[in-house]
Parts: structure tokens; sequence; C-alpha cells
């Protein structure tokens, strides 16, 4: 259509459409409008014909009424290139999600759910912005720690992407506590959602000592705080999805609700959000943050939908397994591992399986897959503006002995000589108890969970085997203990429990 304009072959209805409206041309809004006026023409001169005018006056009047339906033409093409549009719903994906250009920024993107999460949202058609302050990394620099995968840094990581899928992921590096960088990433990004990993996510790494105790809270609820007065500010449309933990409900003696209990208390009833029993300062960070996204739901109208997630395991992703580069991390050390993943690399590496106490802890577990497919399940079905949702994230529950029998079991199929090791527990936790949460609302909306089959166990046991040379044994015992948490910079003694 712009060749045709520059060649005069169109009519003044396309020259002097803006790019906007050539736009609408191109989406097939105004295809015919020449070919409409030529046949509207033709009407209008039969009356002369039929008096008998000369062909030079039929032609005078055909071409005047063609200028005249061209004009009528014109002006409702501009009107409809002009008016304010609400926004298109998002395009549906081919596996059913509404990718179509949906504007996601994720706050901790460069992280173990939120470099997963990415991918797999930039995959399936997301317009994605991560923005991170990398202290993920930073955090394993100070502590000697160190991922089992060897990850690249995240502008590697996201030219490979570029390379792989063809798709751009924009990169905003800062913290998102300092307000300024924080409004200028919402002004310059416009988010139609915000995914919330942005948080220092380790119960150990926030019981080292008082330094660790008083980041963990800082960084997690005035970071938070500041999403919200961004959202509220400058895209108060904005769609607020917010990882929690399962951890913000402790081990009550009763069923796990989502989110909400309704209660009958002296001939009176109410529901009200669930009671919240954190088990360190990280997961106290994470009810205040709930508390605080549940006020601000009411007091400003926010949408917001707090997934409470579960332990999550495996480093796979479709997105991920694509190249070398674009590898995940997987930490194993007594800090940041997760209890499956840990159990798994000491099962490679000839450790003993290092469970806690008795072991009966019991919580909920999700694959890294169905982390994935549980935010854009949420990105696709937003909650209302004042509504304050919240979904219980997992699939399945274990507790620890459970889990260190099923990958005794499985390593020993692959020839591993897999032992079980239990070791005093470091945290202030129950280790015998009733567990029942509820986790039906995101399967009611969709998710088609991937169990932890004997399969998954024996190919990340397989996979891990990869990588075993890069094991450090020293970081695999627990090196935080809860009670003993001080005001004394206790970075090494966190660091490497060997060495103490």
């Amino acid at each position: 259509l712009k060749a045709r304009c520059a060649t005069g072959r169109l009519s003044t209805v396309a020259i002097i459409c803006s790019l906007k409206q050539i736009k609408m041309l191109q989406a097939g809004r105004c295809v015919g409008v020449k070919r409409q006026a030529a046949a509207a023409a033709p009407v209008q001169v039969r009356p002369c014909r039929a008096l008998g005018a000369s062909g030079g006056f039929v032609a005078k009047i055909a071409k005047r009424a063609t200028a005249r339906v061209e004009r009528k033409l014109a002006a409702s093409i501009y009107a409809a290139a002009t008016v304010e549009q609400k926004p298109a719903a998002p395009a549906m994906t081919a596996n059913g999600g509404g990718g179509g250009g949906t504007r996601v920024m994720i706050v901790g993107g460069d992280g173990y759910c939120g470099w997963a999460t990415a991918l797999h949202l930039s995959a399936h058609g997301y317009k994605v912005s991560i923005v991170d302050n990398l202290c993920r990394r930073q955090f394993d620099l100070t502590l000697g720690l160190d991922t089992l995968t060897p990850i690249a840094t995240i502008h590697d990581r996201l030219r490979t992407w570029a390379d792989v899928s063809g798709k751009h992921i924009d990169l905003q590096i800062g913290d998102i506590c300092d307000w300024e960088f924080l409004s200028q990433a919402f002004t310059s990004f416009k988010p139609d959602a915000v995914v919330h990993f942005g948080e220092q996510r380790s119960a150990p790494y926030s019981m080292i000592d008082r330094q660790r105790a008083v980041f963990t809270q800082h960084n997690n609820v005035i970071g938070n705080i500041n999403v919200m007065f961004a959202i509220k500010e400058l895209a108060p449309d904005c769609h607020l999805v917010k990882l929690g933990t399962m951890g913000e409900y402790g081990t009550p003696n009763i069923d796990i609700e989502e989110g909400f209990i309704t209660i009958n208390h002296n001939g009176r009833t109410d529901t009200l959000p669930y009671p919240k029993q954190g088990n360190s300062f990280y997961h106290l960070s994470k009810i205040h943050d709930s508390h605080n996204i549940h006020f601000a739901t009411k007091a400003w109208k926010l949408a917001a939908t707090d997934l409470n997630q579960g332990v999550v395991y495996g480093v796979r992703t479709e997105e991920t397994v694509s190249h070398p580069v674009l590898i995940n991390r997987f930490d194993y050390d007594g800090i940041f591992g997760t209890a499956l993943n840990r159990f798994v690399v000491q099962a490679a590496v000839g450790h003993p399986l290092t469970v806690y106490g008795k072991g009966g802890q019991t919580r909920g577990f999700l694959d890294i897959r169905d982390t994935v497919r549980c935010v854009q399940i949420a990105i696709d079905n937003p909650a209302q503006r004042g509504e304050f949702r919240v979904f219980n994230q997992f699939t399945e529950q274990f507790s620890v002995n459970q889990l260190a029998d099923i990958v005794t079991k499985e390593g020993k199929k692959l020839g591993l000589n897999v032992v079980v090791q239990n070791v005093p527990n470091p945290r202030v936790e129950a280790e015998e108890h009733y567990y029942n949460a509820q986790h039906s609302k995101l399967q009611d909306l969709g998710l088609e969970p991937h169990l932890l089959q004997d399969s998954m166990v024996d190919s990340l046991l397989e996979f891990v085997i990869q990588y075993k040379d890069r094991c450090k044994l020293e970081l695999i015992q627990p090196a935080v203990d809860w009670r003993k948490a001080g005001v004394k910079v206790n970075t090494m003694g966190a660091a490497v429990a060997a060495a103490q």
C-alpha cells in the first residue's frame, strides 16, 4: 500500500492516511475504498444518461460522484483511526494461552523461576521485559556458592534467545527499591502485567545473621510496596501477579484453604484471610507482602493474584533446553537448594541424603514446567480491579522422608549407592504434623500437572550426573542454624559448613 501511494496508484484516500490508518488498511478494516466509490458512481450517472446528456457531461458527473463517495469514506476511516480504541483481547496461542503481544514485566527474571518464566512467555507471544538487579548472582559470589549448572551472563542469555527464537526480551538492570529506576522502567515499558519474582527467596539466607534478616525484610517488603505504587500511579490497569509461598501458612492442624477461610464464631460468620504462621524472616516478609497487596486492592482497586507456591524442583523447560547457553541455574547447597534438587545431587555424587530431623516435614511440590504454566494461566485469566486472588500453586504433597525414599529407589536403578542420613534439624519447625492444603483453582483454569513420576526422577538424576564434577561437597551440609542467628556478620560461617 505504501508503494502504491508513492507511485500515485492509490487515491487520495490512502495518501492522507496516517501510518495508523495504513495499518488498519492492512488489517482489512478499510479494504476496497476506491472500489466502493467507483461502484457507487454508476448509480448516480444513470439518470443523466436517461436524459440524453453528453458523454463529457456524464464523465464529469461520474468523477464528482466518485470523489464525493471517497471523501465520505475517507472521513469514516479517519474517525475510526483516531478514536481511542480499547485494547483488543490477547490472541490465542497454540496451547490455549493468550500471548498476542501482552506486555509482561518480570521482576527477578534472571533467577531460577524468573528465567524459565521469561523464556516461556516470550516463546508464547508475550512481549517480555526483565527487571533485575542481579543480586542472586552476587549472593553466590559473597557466600562462595555456585550453581551446579554453568549459567551464562544475562546479556549472553538474551542474545542467544534472540538468535534461537527470533524474539527480543527487553532488559532493565536496576533495583526496584530505587523508586527512580522502577518508575522509569514502568514508564518506558508500559506493562499490562507485572510478574513479581524479585525477592530474596531463601529462608536460610534470612536467618544467617541480623544483616541478612534486615536485608530480606527491606528488599522484599519495600520492593513490593514500590511495585504497587508504580502500578497505582503509572499503570493502574496493570495486573500484579505476585509470587508468594505456601510457607506463609505454616503447618496448622486443619486443612489449608486457598487464601481465605470462612469462620463461624459466637453466632457470627465471616470469610477472612487464612491465618499466617511464618517460620523465618523470609516467610514473614512474604506474609507482609500479602497483607500489603490485599490492602492495596481495597484502597486503590489494584488487580492482584497472589501465587502461594510450593517447593519447585527440576531444571528443564522446553525453552531452557533449546540451547546450552539458556540452561537454568540448579542450586544444591544448604542455603538456596530445595529438598528434591539437593537429594538428587547428593545421590549423583555419592553423598548421603541429608534429611533434617525426623523427616516428617510435609510440603507441596511442583515441577518448574508447572511454575511457568501457572504464571501464564494467571496472566491469561486476570483478577478484576479491586480483587485480591490467592492460588495455592503446587501439584503434589510429599514428606521429606517420602522424597528420600523416591530418590533412593530411582538411584539404585541407575546403579547408584544411595543412603539416607538424618542430621540435626537446623530449623525451628514441626517435624511430624498434619498437612492437607487445597490447590484446585489453577487446575480449574486449565493447569495439567507434571507429576513426580519415576521417569521424572530418572531424568533429573541423569541430568545431574552430567554436571556432578562441578559439585562442591562442602556446600551440601546445612550451615545456618535458626537458633544461632546473631548480630555478628556470619558470611563465612554460612558459606561452608565443613570449614567451621
